[in-house]
């Protein structure tokens, strides 16, 4: 729509059936953003549960990333109204929202995410970088058909209540959590144990039959390959930390002996 809300590829890609490759961003650094973005990647998942991120650093890496490839999507510390409101507002179009474990919690983070009569996310467009600050006019006219919302699976309680989460229809995608998920499951720090391993291909394809997009974090060539086999389609492959960490390392082992 011209001068409305911008086309959120993310989402329009999804719904298509395409399956893109992302990687987490936890260092909270707008450098490593920009650097991420161009790499090739098709999404950044930028972490406000698990980095020690505030609003302004999200907004800081949301800028660094855009012109390049990957599209910037956040993680929400839990599905509070007034968090989903603020990094809607701050222009992320992609929310992901951790630890939904019925079809109430669901209803409730994807009404935060929406403007009424679909939901309930207040109105400050006039002020917000979502809107380029008043600029684009028609801003609110298509903004709710480019929100992408996310939530994250990741408890047995969770998979229990699938079935009903499934039905919810504006939820775009499913993204499981392993390391939760194995540690609820009694296999805490062992997200590739067999059981784990089984239920995420069980709740990977339930996922997609049911015409939403699954998603998930992988570490190993194996395991994405299978996750795609099953149906995955948004799948992060890695981390800024770990990439990061593994290089240090290794160049530090590199020249220790010398």
């Amino acid at each position: 729509m011209l001068n409305g809300a911008p086309l959120n590829e993310f989402r329009a890609a999804l719904k298509r059936g395409e399956v893109l490759t992302g990687f987490w961003q936890g260092l909270t650094s707008a450098e490593t953003a920009e650097i991420s973005a161009k790499a090739g990647f098709d999404w950044l998942l930028f972490d406000g549960e698990h980095a020690p991120n505030d609003m302004a650093m999200l907004r800081d890496q949301l800028r660094a990333s855009q012109g390049g490839t990957a599209h910037p999507v956040v993680r929400v510390v839990s599905g509070e109204d007034w968090m989903l409101k603020q990094v809607l507002d701050v222009g992320f179009q992609t929310v992901l929202v951790p630890m939904i474990d019925t079809a109430e919690q669901a209803e409730a983070a994807v009404r935060a995410c929406l403007y009424a009569p679909d939901g309930k996310r207040c109105v400050g467009a006039a002020l917000a970088r979502a809107s380029d600050f008043g600029r684009r006019s028609q801003y609110l006219a298509n903004a709710n058909d480019e929100i992408c919302i996310l939530l994250q699976i990741e408890s047995a309680t969770a998979i229990d209540n699938l079935d009903e989460i499934l039905k919810i229809e504006r939820v775009d995608g499913l993204f499981i959590g392993p390391a939760d998920l194995s540690a609820d499951m009694g296999y805490r720090g062992q997200p590739t144990h067999p059981e784990v391993r089984k239920i995420i291909r069980e709740t990977t394809r339930k996922i997609r039959a049911a015409g939403k997009a699954p998603g998930i974090l992988l570490g190993s060539p194996e395991h994405v390959a299978i996750a795609r086999e099953d149906g995955a389609q948004f799948i992060a492959v890695g981390s800024d930390v770990g990439v990061f960490m593994r290089a240090v390392t290794q160049l530090a082992d590199q020249y220790r002996s010398r």
